[in-house]
């Protein structure tokens, strides 16, 4: 055992016997969650591992302070810490990124895009209304002033990604607040392909013109052309909005460059920390220097009072992303990517778009007879933790979808190499030929099925025999 986990092993024993005097069955969910991920091969595309560092930065009295406003002008005194650890991690996100400013205040993804619109609309929306909110509270608004503006917003309009060509709720969903607060327009893919059209998107947008263009994805495995998206955008007086919460990861580790580097071509981006970046939960907000004044509004605009504690997490993460290793990492998570969805292929598996070229791939699950939910249980049972997802044009919808989503960023943080990665393209495959829908009184179900006796004990045991070789955070014990 390493000086390091030697530490951390005294450290979190001692944590958790403090927090076992107070509630002993949230000691207990805490120790059983790391047995859980040691023991599961985590391939939801948008969990990873942080680093023990990171992890042990959000335990501290930073959580403690209130420190509404920005540095150097806060609404409480005594802010001297929390402005060093909102300019530090700032500091790292703009050299790790390239950006000319960077806000590091979101607590989430949702909220990261929630400053994303509004910095939009502050800057290029003329409304009067939204002028007296950023200079009132809201107990000062009358229901006229908000009628105003919900009117003035309604006239403004937003094209994203269709949630089921792989977009993301906070694209322009209707049931979300970002299909509310605008006018909607979903672009898709290529009904053949599944990639994005570009030629079809142009068309789209000079149809509908709208005031943002959002780029960026949950569930496609392919990469952007930036490029081709802000000539899109400028051709039709669209601010260019890029959500990378997915694969900020590499574009830090310098997978994606040039044209598929959004940095450069955004006028302003959004993203969570964890993921791909291997961070804290939270988010951040990068922009074009016109865009500052307007993102640092996000509190109180959009936002509570900032978290210490997970600024302080986030500035760690940004200092390890901008390691030497770090880059290795992230190329390493593309090599795994292409060596699971060849494995998968190769074994009849059929992958959306017939391949990735990113962190993720996305299985159509119907060619087995299964809906995605059916799959997804039937792999948790067996020791795989994935999640069902939406493919273009799915008949079976948003809950019992007919698609499973892997990534491979958790488990190539725990070591896993392509050889790793096409033994584990073998178990989701035995598992998913093994499981086999059942039915009801009503008919078959989307949701029950039944595995063949002796698979699920089966790959859960050379599961573990692959995870016990990359073992998750080693010599950390508890």
């Amino acid at each position: 055992m390493t000086n390091t986990a030697a530490a951390a092993s005294a450290i979190y024993t001692q944590i958790l016997d403090v927090v076992s005097t107070v509630e002993p069955r949230v000691a207990e969910a805490i120790r059983s969650e790391l047995s859980d991920q040691r023991a599961s091969l985590k391939l939801i595309a948008s969990e990873n591992y942080a680093s023990l560092p990171t992890l042990m930065s959000m335990g501290t009295w930073l959580s403690d302070k209130y420190a509404e406003g920005t540095v150097g002008h806060r609404f409480y005194a005594g802010c001297q810490n929390i402005d060093t650890v909102e300019s530090v991690a700032a500091e790292h996100a703009k050299a790790l990124f390239g950006a000319e400013y960077a806000y590091v205040q979101p607590h989430s993804g949702i909220d990261a895009n929630l400053v994303a619109y509004w910095a939009i609309m502050n800057l290029r929306v003329e409304s009067p209304t939204l002028t007296r909110l950023q200079a009132a509270t809201v107990n000062d608004l009358s229901e006229s002033d908000w009628e105003a503006l919900r009117r003035e917003f309604n006239e403004q309009k937003v094209m994203g990604m269709s949630l089921d060509a792989g977009g993301h709720l906070t694209h322009g969903f209707r049931h979300n607040i970002s299909g509310k607060m605008f006018q909607q327009c979903s672009y898709g893919t290529n009904p053949e392909t599944g990639l994005i059209d570009y030629d079809a998107l142009r068309t789209s947008a000079r149809e509908f013109k709208p005031l943002i263009i959002v780029a960026g994805y949950s569930a496609y495995p392919r990469r952007v052309n930036f490029a081709k998206m802000r000539e899109i955008a400028d051709e039709v007086g669209a601010t260019l909005f890029v959500d990378m919460a997915h694969f900020a990861g590499l574009v830090a580790g310098k997978v994606f460059t040039g044209e598929e580097n959004p940095i450069p071509y955004a006028h302003i981006v959004a993203s969570t920390t964890h993921k791909s970046l291997r961070g804290p939960r939270g988010g951040f907000v990068l922009a074009t220097s016109e865009y500052a004044d307007s993102v640092n509004k996000g509190c109180p605009m959009v936002l509570g009072g900032p978290l210490g504690h997970m600024m302080a997490a986030k500035a760690l993460a940004f200092a390890e992303a901008r390691s030497e290793s770090f880059q290795t990492y992230a190329a390493q998570v593309a090599s795994n990517a292409q060596a699971l969805a060849e494995g998968l292929m190769k074994r009849g598996v059929r992958l959306v778009t017939g391949g990735t070229d990113n962190h993720l791939a996305l299985l159509d699950v119907s060619t087995f007879g299964l809906t995605g939910r059916q799959a997804e249980s039937a792999l948790l049972d067996s020791g795989v933790v994935t999640n069902r997802n939406s493919i273009p044009r799915d008949p079976h919808g948003a809950w019992y979808t007919s698609g499973v989503r892997i990534g491979t960023p958790a488990l190539t943080t725990r070591g896993f190499t392509e050889d790793d990665f096409d033994q584990v393209a073998e178990l989701i495959t035995e598992v998913l030929t093994n499981t086999t829908p059942t039915s009801t009184p009503k008919g078959p179900s989307k949701a029950k099925y039944v595995i063949t006796e002796g698979v699920a004990d089966r790959v859960r045991a050379r599961a573990g025999e692959l995870l016990d070789a990359c073992p998750l955070y080693p010599g950390l014990v508890l």
